[in-house]
């Protein structure tokens, strides 16, 4: 990776070259289940030429590294011969199917050509024939037709049908058919000469038929080592590809050893960094420092608080992202990054269903939760967007807490939990590897601004009712939501019984369900249009009508 990185003439050679290889396993898998035709064997024969060609690239290459010397043995061993062979026999415009035919090239089998000559000549043949039978009948307007039902027949016009309906003509010319404009017949010279074409045609599919097979059992008989080349070319493509990126969008090469770090500077969530972009806007890039050892009884938990749209999700996942790449030998989007060897990455994110198995939102959540906190172990990554959202605050909280105690306490594992439990904050307290972080955000005459930074501390507020005015709810819900707030919070239910907070909430004035619409102001533009009748003005007071209208708009502008 690094050497295709930092060569970019190499890294564009190659990817030039890539595209010219096929899918390969796919011919092979086609081929192998027979139902692959004349195309999947040129690709057989272009994936193998491709090879070659890579393979003579990177030979020429100094002091390559030692996977892309492996890549380039297995390369240089595809099967040349086979790639002759079948460039020599396939034609350059091929058939999907082998039954159709005309796959096979000029040249390349003597028996076929004479076939095939056989099949033009007698092509020929029936111009020719057409030719004599016009000048014998004296009518210009015979033709010989050919369609899937009839064979070869001679067609006249319906006017001069009768004339070949007598002597002389009617030992010669056996009616077929009659239709509306024209008539149809056959002669015995016509007949014969239609079964030399069919028989020529018919022995020279079974030649190329022939040849299809051999072809197709040479090109599986090889499977094992084409399978070894499409993997070659496979592994070249991604680490390329991955090179490609790596070096265009700045990503750093990771350090990736045996310890439990988990030390992020800088990090970018490769997917939504792109699409920010090309909207013109920069991506915020976040630290991330999850590093234990085993001295310290295992890896740090992150606990992520902030409000709704922050980007708590994004910085979750981004660092999932990160280890993911890093470990399966990528660059990553970041300043700089040490991640220690993660044995598993555990994720639960989103809210969904399983109606169809009687499994609620919660339920899944919670076999989702089971599943992390009974297999992953001290050297996992635990990513956990939300827990217990799905039930009553009080059980949520209760479950979302003991899960992190569990975490902490029992598997020691590098994790990043994001809850709007703000109640757990208070663990950081008491739990040595428990760290509070915010995701940063500023209010600006009564709007709030989502900074999408993260830093250490806690929130005090998620800013649900904001976020539910960016999506769009009515404003007298906005209205009510903040009348509820105000008083849960003045009155301080948060510690309360469910019984409590009911009983505050009694207080609240009822709900407007229909409140009545503001009278719209008056629009003296409007009301003057009202008073205009076009269609009887002449052209001078429509000109006046128009000053009229634009006066009386820019006095309104000035009131």
């Amino acid at each position: 990776m690094a050497r295709l990185v930092d060569d970019t003439l190499l890294r564009a050679q190659l990817r030039a070259d890539l595209k010219a290889a096929p899918d390969l396993a796919r011919a092979l898998s086609r081929l192998a289940l027979e139902r692959g035709g004349p195309r999947d064997l040129a690709c057989a024969g272009r994936a193998i030429a491709a090879a070659l060609n890579l393979a003579e690239q990177l030979g020429r290459q100094p002091d390559l590294p030692e996977n892309l010397q492996e890549l380039t043995a297995t390369l240089a061993a595809a099967p040349r011969d086979l790639a002759t062979e079948l460039a020599a026999a396939l034609d350059d415009d091929l058939p999907l199917l082998s039954r159709d035919g005309g796959f096979v090239r000029p040249a390349y089998d003597g028996r076929l050509d004479e076939e095939r000559a056989l099949g033009s000549e007698t092509r020929a043949v029936v111009a020719a024939l057409q030719a004599r039978l016009m000048d014998e009948t004296d009518l210009r307007s015979l033709k010989i037709k050919h369609n899937g039902v009839l064979g070869f027949f001679v067609e006249v016009p319906a006017a001069h049908g009768a004339r070949l309906l007598e002597a002389p003509f009617r030992e010669t010319f056996i009616r077929r058919q009659t239709l509306a404009n024209c008539m149809r017949f056959t002669t015995t010279e016509l007949a014969e000469l239609e079964t030399r074409i069919a028989q020529a045609h018919g022995a020279a599919l079974d030649i190329e038929i022939a040849i299809f097979t051999r072809l197709r059992e040479a090109v599986l008989a090889q499977t094992l080592e084409l399978q070894a080349l499409a993997d070659a070319l496979a592994e070249l493509d991604v680490t390329a590809a991955l090179a490609e990126v790596s070096a265009t969008r700045a990503y750093c090469r990771p350090e990736v050893d045996d310890s439990l770090a988990f030390a992020i500077e800088g990090g970018r969530h490769p997917v939504v960094e792109l699409m920010v972009k090309t909207e013109g806007q920069s991506f915020v890039a976040n630290h991330a420092d999850l590093s234990g050892s085993d001295a310290e009884g295992g890896g740090s938990l992150w606990l992520v608080t902030g409000p709704n749209m922050g980007g708590k999700s994004t910085f979750l996942r981004q660092n999932a992202l990160i280890a993911i790449l890093a470990q399966m030998g990528c660059y990553v989007p970041a300043d700089s990054a040490h991640i220690g060897v993660v044995d598993r990455l555990f994720s639960r994110v989103g809210a969904s269903d399983d109606i169809a198995h009687g499994r609620s939102t919660f339920m899944v959540e919670m076999v989702e939760t089971a599943a992390i906190l009974n297999r992953a172990t001290r050297r996992s990554l635990v990513v956990l967007d939300e827990i217990g959202r799905g039930t009553a605050t009080f059980d949520g909280l209760s479950i979302a807490w003991a899960a992190v105690e569990a975490l902490h306490e029992t598997t020691g594992c590098r994790a990043l939990f994001a809850t709007h439990f703000h109640e757990l904050t208070s663990l950081a307290k008491t739990l040595s590897r428990v760290s509070n972080v915010t995701m940063k955000v500023r209010e600006w005459e009564g709007e709030v601004v989502f900074l999408h930074e993260v830093g250490p501390g806690a929130a005090d507020r998620s800013y649900g009712i904001q976020v539910a005015r960016l999506a769009g709810l009515p404003d007298p819900v906005i209205a009510r939501a903040k009348q509820v707030l105000d008083v849960l919070e003045q009155r301080s239910v948060g510690t309360a019984s469910s019984k409590d907070k009911a009983s505050v909430l009694d207080d609240l004035p009822l709900f407007a369900h229909r409140p009545a619409p503001a009278e719209k102001a008056k629009d003296v533009v409007h009301e003057a249009l009202d008073t205009i009748r076009p269609d009887e003005m002449t052209p001078r007071e429509a000109i006046e009508a128009l000053y009229h209208l634009k006066k009386i708009r820019d006095d309104a502008r000035r009131n």
